[in-house]
């Protein structure tokens, strides 16, 4: 099992969810948070002053799934996700020792 984390821009959420939809994937966590990488944020102007922001808001997506769907899984986000602009975001994969279901008590990949 491994758990996939991406990290993509807010308005791509729904695109990114719907084409995972269309993979069989059957549970995301989202969580909103706030980053930044190579573009170390911006500048704005407001009421005539000029202030950084250091960090950009961003949507980071949790899916937990078996070893066999990582590579259509990471195709699709890295897919959808993409402008080809800077800022896109990131995607990792990280093992998964095991993952287990409240309320069955089923593991591991029954769970997932």
């Amino acid at each position: 099992m491994k758990l996939v984390v991406a990290i993509i821009k807010p308005f791509k959420l729904d695109e990114v969810k719907d084409a995972l939809n269309e993979l069989g994937i059957e549970g995301i966590t989202v969580s909103e948070v706030k980053g930044f990488g190579r573009q170390k944020g911006h500048t704005e102007l407001y009421r005539g002053a000029e202030y950084v922001v250091d960090f950009i808001p961003k949507v980071k997506l949790e899916v937990a799934i078996s070893d066999e769907l990582v590579l259509k899984v990471v195709e699709t986000i890295e897919a959808t996700a993409k402008t080809g602009r800077i800022g896109d975001g990131k995607i990792f994969i990280l093992p998964l020792d095991g993952a287990v279901r409240i309320r069955t008590g089923e593991k591991d990949n029954d769970a997932i």
